[in-house]
């Protein structure tokens, strides 16, 4: 059995949770940390027994509206009986109806014992997920922090290269801009064929060919 972590576990007491596999937020998140295929193994034992409880329910349901309309059945025929005095005939269908009522009374309590089983087990497999949802949290807002640490370094070194390059860049187009002057005053425009020039300082753009 999965030992969990004990801040987590006291994290939970007293919480009400949703029931996850429902939850849409939920079902977003498990996919980001669901490396492993954990949190969707666990999903589907939780499903199964929703399934379960809500198949259990109907019977129950069904059930009791069965017992209703035989009890109410059992109230006519004892009406009946006192109206018309033929008590074998309508002593076998009240009897009938009473072994139903019973079978349904041993239905029922059946289906509750069975339903608070699994209502304790849906909240157990329920808590089990969070707890996993925690720890997986956890594990991965770790990694993803030191990525991240990782990344700003070296996105402030790149910056730091950045301007440095910039600087020099523009210093050399200065350069260029200075010597292309001087050369310009003396050669005039011919001085870029003269010098045989691959960038034109004064444009800010090669010649074309």
């Amino acid at each position: 059995m999965r030992q969990f972590n004990y801040e987590f576990k006291e994290a939970l007491v007293g919480k009400k949770l949703p029931i996850l596999t429902l939850d849409h937020k939920w079902l977003q998140i498990r996919d980001i940390l669901d490396e492993k295929g954990i949190l969707k193994k666990n999903s589907e034992v939780l499903n199964n027994l929703l399934k379960k409880q809500a198949k259990l329910s109907k019977e129950l349901k069904d059930v009791r509206a069965l017992k209703s309309k035989l009890m109410k059945e059992i109230v006519e025929l004892a009406d009946k009986l006192d109206k018309n005095g033929n008590e074998k005939a309508i002593g076998n269908h009240l009897n009938k109806h009473q072994k139903l009522i019973e079978e349904c009374n041993q239905k029922t309590e059946k289906n509750m014992e069975e339903l608070k089983e699994i209502d304790e087990d849906i909240d157990r497999i329920n808590r089990d997920l969070m707890l996993w949802t925690m720890e997986l949290s956890f594990l991965m807002m770790q990694r993803n922090t030191a990525e991240i640490v990782k990344i700003g370094e070296w996105i402030k070194k790149i910056r730091e290269e950045l301007k440095e390059q910039l600087v020099r860049k523009q210093e050399q187009e200065d350069n260029n801009q200075m010597l292309y002057q001087y050369l310009h005053d003396i050669f005039g425009a011919d001085v870029i064929n003269l010098f045989d020039l691959n960038y034109n300082p004064e444009l800010g753009e090669r010649p074309e060919e």
